[in-house]
């Protein structure tokens, strides 16, 4: 995991997960100069258009909170908080809709 954090290109990454970093990384810096080829290349190495949507929602998602957090000045949680978080996700994931019926909800 370190040497794909500091450098993927050169890591032990597979090839295919290289070409959906570098393809993410150009969405990330140069997102106004994708185009079909960038795709395709992606697609080539066997990413499908569903996993591209995802990784590039996963990026556009993380550039908003990282902005919307700078500019209203949102301070992180202190690391214990994240280690609950981690906790209670592994425990019932990520789906609200456990914790609502388990409390006696129903569906609207």
């Amino acid at each position: 995991m370190e040497s794909a954090l500091r450098d993927y290109r050169n890591s032990p990454l597979s090839q295919a997960e290289k070409a959906l970093l570098a393809f993410i990384q150009k969405v990330n810096r140069h997102s106004n100069t994708i185009g079909a080829e960038d795709v395709e290349q992606v697609r080539q190495a066997g990413w499908s258009d569903e996993a591209l949507y995802d990784a590039i929602t996963v990026c556009a998602l993380f550039n908003f909170y990282n902005r919307w957090v700078d500019a209203t000045g949102v301070h992180g949680m202190p690391a214990e908080a994240y280690a609950m978080q981690a906790k209670r996700l592994a425990y019932q994931g990520y789906g609200a809709v456990k914790s609502v019926k388990a409390a006696g909800a129903t569906e609207a």
